[in-house]
């Protein structure tokens, strides 16, 4: 199955998926498990919100990186060994009896999944017929939509049920059968050869003002949207008195309505415009997290469930909604020409405004003021909403030839 020879089986496409699923699984799970692991390492949950922010920092900073520099090594093997590496650090977080040992898996962990994604989205683009490409993409990058589901939901029941350490276990094994799949399923010559970007096409595509401004809309959008995501379990022990049981069905909630929002804000944006669907999005999203504040603020535990339940169904559906439009914006701005570059920046920018949201959120919790989350979490989306009517517009054209 060499590169370039126009595959049409979508077999590989559905292979690379195991390893974005168990990615995503333990990329979001940690979040629900916070005060669990709070309460057993006996620290506080802002402390804990920083293995969130050291997984997304760390993600944002080495992808690219890592990617160009391991540009000429066969992705196959590279695909193989960092899911190996992946499954290794899980099961380093698994036996760590402290504080400082999940941190530093967490770095690992972080190192493995920027490497892995990127390139199995050129692995899988070099190996299918053009005809197929897209929806080859749609099934590695749904694996990671899978994992926001069933995956998430998953884990947090099971870590609340049978301890927060068992969930990376489970990850871990989950990533032994991503490496399974992957030896079995690609062949040996698959991805030969693939070019990656140097870094300084990457500066260049970067610099140009519309990708510049693009990629400012996702960091704001990401900075709201994980400011109160990593302290949401806080939240909802604070302003409703929830309990495990409680925290995972709000999670459950938050799954699901991701996964649709991702389907949905695909299809909205290829029948009324990217633009259309990211400004929505955004202006939803502000609402979602004001009322989280407003009820907050205002409302008894027992008055806060139901306006709690909506903000959360909102959320979920709008943050994933406004992904694939920012996505096609993206390639718009910058041109098809640089689409992969673009891309791989725009999942950079996503992870830096996790970072920074998880580092806010940390701040606004460590003050005793869970109720302010939604206000710091709007704040970022009217920014990115500033910036993509107040500024995107006026950004040069799409540059129609390739990066270099």
């Amino acid at each position: 199955m060499p590169a370039g020879n126009g595959n049409q089986s979508l077999a590989p496409a559905w292979v690379m998926a195991l390893g974005t699923f168990a990615i995503g699984t333990e990329g979001f799970m940690i979040v629900p498990l916070l005060p669990k692991m709070a309460e057993d390492l006996q620290l506080s949950v802002a402390t804990l919100g920083t293995l969130v922010t050291v997984f997304t920092l760390t993600l944002a900073f080495s992808s690219p990186i890592l990617t160009t520099l391991s540009g000429g090594v066969n992705r196959r093997r590279l695909l193989i060994s960092t899911m190996v590496f992946f499954a290794l650090a899980n099961l380093v977080a698994w036996q760590s009896s402290g504080y400082w040992g999940i941190f530093a898996a967490r770095v690992l962990l972080a190192i493995a999944a920027g490497l892995y994604t990127p390139n199995a989205n050129a692995l899988i683009s070099a190996l299918i017929a053009p005809e197929k490409r897209g929806k080859a993409l749609a099934i590695v990058n749904g694996g990671m939509t899978i994992a926001i589901a069933l995956g998430l939901p998953i884990g947090s029941l099971l870590g609340n049920a049978l301890g927060w350490r068992v969930t990376f276990l489970g990850v871990g094994i989950l990533a032994l059968v991503a490496v399974v799949g992957l030896v079995v399923g690609l062949d040996r010559s698959a991805g030969a050869g693939i070019a990656v970007p140097s870094l300084s096409a990457r500066l260049a595509v970067a610099k140009r003002a519309s990708v510049l401004v693009g990629l400012s809309i996702t960091l704001f959008w990401a900075i709201g949207a994980y400011t109160v995501w990593t302290y949401i379990a806080p939240y909802l022990q604070s302003v409703a008195n929830f309990g495990p049981d409680g925290i995972s069905f709000i999670v459950c909630l938050w799954g699901v309505s991701a996964a649709i929002g991702i389907f949905s804000g695909g299809a909205l944006s290829d029948k009324l415009g990217a633009r259309v669907v990211m400004g929505g999005s955004l202006v939803l999203l502000t609402g979602a997290f004001l009322l989280l504040s407003f009820t907050a603020f205002f409302l008894s535990p027992a008055q806060a469930v139901i306006p709690i339940v909506i903000s959360v169904a909102v959320w979920g559906v709008t943050v994933f909604g406004f992904f694939p439009a920012q996505m096609s914006h993206l390639i718009q701005v910058g041109g098809q020409a640089s689409a992969p570059i673009v891309l791989s920046l725009n999942t950079s920018s996503m992870y830096g405004g996790f970072a920074l949201g998880s580092a806010i959120g940390s701040i606004v919790v460590s003050q005793g003021q869970v109720a302010d989350l939604g206000l710091a979490a709007a704040l970022a989306e009217v920014l990115g909403l500033i910036l993509l009517y107040g500024f995107a517009a006026r950004t040069s054209a799409p540059s129609t030839s390739p990066a270099h």
